[in-house]
Parts: C-alpha cells; sequence; structure tokens
C-alpha cells in the first residue's frame, strides 16, 4: 500500500451535529432517530456536547469553519436557548467564519410560535423544513404530524422570522402518488419562493417500518413520469439540479451540501454523528460517534465510537461517488487537492471514460449517458 501525498490544499471544513430525537418515528426513516419520553434533556445533551467537541479540537486545530449543519432527528425540538447557548460555547472553542452557512432541520409539527426568531438569535441563518408532502392522504402514509396548512404556516413563519434562505424537503415516488400529485407538491412548495429545494425519491431503507411491510408504490414507468415532470416543471421555474436530488435559485446552493459532495472535511458532534477529516500526515480519517443517546450522554471520556483511514487505493472511488452527483462535477484539480493523490493514478481510466462519452472533457464531470450508468461507471475504479 503506497501512502498518498500531503493534500496540496486542505478542504474546507463543516460541523455536522446530530439532534437525535424526534416527536414519532416515520415508517420510512433509518436515521438515526428516537422518540422521546417525557423532556429532553437539553441541559445534558449540551454539556455532552461540549465534552464531545473538547475532546476532537485537535482535529479542527486553526482550520476556520466554513459550514454548520444541524440535523436529526428533529433539531426543532430544542429551544432557541439551547441553541444561543450551544453557539456562544463553539464560537469560543471554534474558528467559525464571519459569514458561515449555519443550517437547522425543522418540522412543522414541532415549531412554537416565537422558536424561528430564538433560532435566529442564536446565529442560525438558514433553514431544512422537512415538509415532505402538502398532500393530506401521502402525510398520513408517511406518518408525519403536521398537515398542509401547518407547513405553509411554518414556511412563513420562517419568512416573518427574518429567514431568506431555506429549503423545503419534498419526497417523490410516495405510494398511490401520480404525477400530478407530485406536480400539486412542488407548485405548493413554489408558492412561497423557497431559494432552495430538495425534491428525492421514497426508498425502502432496511431497519424501518416500511422495509418489514412494503406500501405499494409506483412502478418505474410511473416514478420516470414523475421525475421527467416534475424536473421539467422546476427548470421552468428558474431551478436547477445540481445534485441528485438537490435544486436551487441560481446562487442558491447548499454550502454545506456542496462540501460533501465535493470530498471536503466535516467535525461530527452527538450522537451517531459521523465525520471525516483529513490529518496533516495527508491520511484521510472517517469516524462516527456513539449512537444511542442514553450512552451518548452518559459516556466518559471520548465518545468516538470507530473510526478507520480511506486505503489510498480507495480514494479515487471515493472522491468520484461524490463529486459525480454533481450535475457539473468539478475541476481536475480538486483530486489531487482533496485526496492527496496525483492525477495521474486515475487519468488513464479517466481518458476511457471521456472516450466512451461518460465523462465531459477536461473535468470530472459525468455527461448524461454517464448519470443513466453511474453505478457501472464507478465500478471502474473498484
Amino acid at each position: 500500500m503506497t501512502a498518498p501525498a500531503t493534500a496540496a490544499v486542505r478542504p474546507p471544513l463543516s460541523l455536522y451535529l446530530h439532534v437525535p430525537w424526534c416527536v414519532r418515528k416515520c415508517p420510512y426513516c433509518d436515521f438515526n432517530s428516537h422518540a422521546v419520553k417525557g423532556e429532553i434533556p437539553e441541559a445534558p445533551y449540551l454539556k455532552a456536547l461540549l465534552e464531545d467537541l473538547d475532546q476532537d479540537l485537535s482535529l479542527a486545530s486553526t482550520r476556520e469553519i466554513q459550514t454548520v449543519f444541524i440535523g436529526g432527528g428533529t433539531p426543532s425540538l430544542m429551544s432557541g436557548e439551547f441553541y444561543q447557548r450551544l453557539f456562544r460555547e463553539l464560537r469560543a472553542r471554534l474558528n467559525l467564519a464571519p459569514d458561515a452557512e449555519i443550517t437547522l432541520e425543522a418540522n412543522p409539527g414541532t415549531l412554537e410560535q416565537g422558536r424561528f426568531e430564538a433560532f435566529r438569535a442564536a446565529g442560525i441563518n438558514r433553514l431544512s423544513i422537512g415538509v415532505q408532502s402538502f398532500n393530506a392522504g401521502h402525510l398520513a402514509t408517511l406518518g408525519r404530524i403536521h398537515d398542509s396548512d401547518a407547513a405553509h404556516r411554518a414556511i412563513e413563519a420562517a419568512r416573518r422570522a427574518g429567514f431568506t434562505n431555506f429549503n423545503i424537503d419534498l419526497m417523490h415516488g410516495l405510494p398511490d402518488q401520480t404525477p400530478a400529485d407530485a406536480i400539486a407538491d412542488l407548485e405548493a412548495a413554489l408558492s412561497h419562493n423557497p431559494p432552495h429545494l430538495s425534491w428525492y425519491q421514497l426508498t425502502l431503507e432496511p431497519n424501518t417500518e416500511f422495509y418489514s411491510r412494503p406500501p405499494d408504490l409506483p412502478d418505474d414507468d410511473r416514478l420516470w413520469d414523475i421525475y421527467r415532470q416534475g424536473s421539467d416543471y422546476l427548470r421552468r421555474q428558474g431551478f436547477s439540479d445540481y445534485e441528485v436530488s438537490a435544486w436551487s435559485q441560481p446562487g442558491m446552493a447548499s454550502r454545506h451540501n456542496l462540501n460533501y459532495w465535493t470530498f471536503g472535511d466535516y467535525l461530527a458532534l452527538g450522537a451517531g454523528a459521523h465525520g471525516k477529516i483529513s490529518l496533516a500526515d495527508g491520511s484521510i480519517r472517517r469516524y462516527w460517534k456513539t449512537r444511542q443517546p442514553d450512552a451518548y450522554l452518559n459516556r466518559i471520556g471520548s465518545r468516538t465510537a470507530g473510526s478507520e483511514q480511506i486505503a489510498p487505493e480507495d480514494l479515487p472511488l471515493e472522491f468520484l461517488m461524490n463529486v459525480l452527483r454533481l450535475s457539473d462535477g468539478v475541476e481536475e484539480r480538486l483530486f489531487t487537492d482533496h485526496t492527496g493523490l496525483p492525477l495521474s493514478s486515475v487519468a488513464v481510466k479517466l481518458e476511457q471514460l471521456r472516450g466512451e462519452k461518460l465523462l465531459e472533457g477536461h473535468r470530472i464531470q459525468a455527461t448524461e449517458l454517464g448519470q443513466r450508468y453511474l453505478n457501472s461507471l464507478l465500478e471502474r475504479f473498484l
């Protein structure tokens, strides 16, 4: 095994923070989320997060944190005061960029009047609102705790609180969904003029209720009709799909998402959070935190449950699995910048794929044909 050269440019650094509690586990959800029983232990969780961070400060060193994403679970269950205290402590420990994009996931069914204003006061400047559908029947099937009216009210409340940068989460390919249903969801979302939209297909993931008792999903022909008609509609409205399931108005792509898909680095905090970090010796490590909330809260010492170095021979595939999700791909120089490997290590395969019209010229970017056969394309780098 040959060690990689030290990356010429360390990639941007983000922070992912996980809040594991939710009101009720949705039947399709395979995230590390746990239905809350009684009061959420906000103060103990804040203490645990800061202890966790203190153990990992050497991973950040003096690097600037460009973006923060707070996911879950349902992070909007936590109070504004929790986030205000959290960000005071984060700023005291980390070099947070003055213009850092700071995103919080919020569910319409978990918001009280005034909660958004408190989130803004904490320094959160972007919301991702988990609507999933505006259709009453589909919301019931998905086990969501809000209705369409609550979703509309939440989005408007976010705007009133000063959130001009926000995302609306929608799903398609739902049980019994027609193309017209999907377009109606998109129209309802776009009535709020969102800068960003996550529009992704429902999939049946292991260890979920839907996987154990699968619902009757649309067949492949209908799925294609939904995707094609929905995509055409979004493009007519001025949105572009910069990533497989992410759509944005010009200049409003999620910076945190882009750091993931360009093989950037991200610190991990919170129960079950995963991180990836480029170390000074040129190695790249993935690591993950203790998953169960109670175990995370009561852990003494490091809350890192495990870590592994990405083997140099695996780096090309890891890099390409991410960057080829982007419609525009990336410049070739990013391969060396973010892996530490010379471009010559993959140049022959890249040229072969360009010759087969699977990659564009002079960039690491899949053609339309390459996107269609992306899994086969990636197998070349196994």
